[in-house]
C-alpha cells in the first residue's frame, strides 16, 4: 500500500537519515497525537497526498498560502510516497470491532486532547507487540485515513518517491481550499 508523508526534507539525505523520508524524528516528538518517544519514535502517514499537506498547514488558518509557509526548520517541506508492506500489521482505530477489542470509544481516539490519545497509543503499542502501525481518521476529514507507523515497522517500508512542494502542488492547493488559506 502507498501512504504519503509530508516533511521537512533535505535532498541530502539517505532515506533513513535525518530529514529524510523514512527518519523517525523521535527527536522532535512528544506533541503529536500518538507520541511517546521514551518508547518509539512514529512516522505519521496518510492514505492521500491533500491530507498530509493539511496536517503541516493547519496552524496557518486564514492567512495567506506563502512558499514561506512551506519549510521547516530552514528545509523544505516534501511530499514522500512511502509503500507499506501488505503483510505489515495495522490495527485499524477505524474498525467497531477493533474499538470494541480494545475498549476505545470512537470520540476518545478522535479527540484532539494528547493526555488521552497518547497513552492509548502507548498501551497499545505495548500490548501489541506484532503491530506497527495504527490506523485512525482524519480529524480535519473523517473519509482521510491517517497512519501512525513505529519504528519498529522501519523495515517494512520502502521510499518510492519524494517532491519538494511547492504552493502550486495539487496536495498543497487542496489542502488550502479546505483549510480555507487565502491564495
Amino acid at each position: 500500500m502507498i501512504l504519503w508523508r509530508c516533511f521537512a526534507w533535505s535532498p541530502r539525505a539517505r532515506a533513513d537519515e535525518q530529514d529524510g523520508p523514512l527518519w523517525f524524528p523521535r527527536l522532535f516528538q512528544g506533541d503529536g497525537r500518538h507520541d511517546n518517544p521514551d518508547a518509539y519514535g512514529c512516522l505519521y502517514l496518510a492514505d492521500r497526498e491533500a491530507s498530509c499537506a493539511v496536517e503541516q498547514l493547519a496552524r496557518f488558518r486564514t492567512q495567506r498560502l506563502q512558499p514561506a509557509l512551506l519549510r521547516r526548520r530552514g528545509l523544505p517541506l516534501a511530499l514522500a510516497a512511502i509503500e507499506l508492506e501488505d503483510s505489515a500489521e495495522v490495527l485499524d482505530l477505524d474498525e467497531p470491532r477493533t474499538l470494541t477489542r480494545e475498549r476505545l470509544r470512537p470520540s476518545a481516539v478522535a479527540t484532539r486532547r494528547r493526555e488521552v490519545t497518547q497513552p492509548q497509543a502507548l498501551a497499545l503499542h505495548r500490548a501489541r507487540p506484532q503491530v506497527v502501525a495504527l490506523r485512525w481518521w482524519s480529524t480535519f476529514e473523517a473519509l482521510w485515513s491517517n497512519y501512525t507507523v513505529f519504528d519498529r515497522g522501519a523495515a517494512t517500508l520502502v521510499a518510492r518517491d519524494v517532491r519538494e512542494l511547492t504552493i502550486e502542488d495539487s496536495a498543497v492547493v487542496e489542502a488550502a481550499d479546505l483549510l480555507g488559506l487565502r491564495i
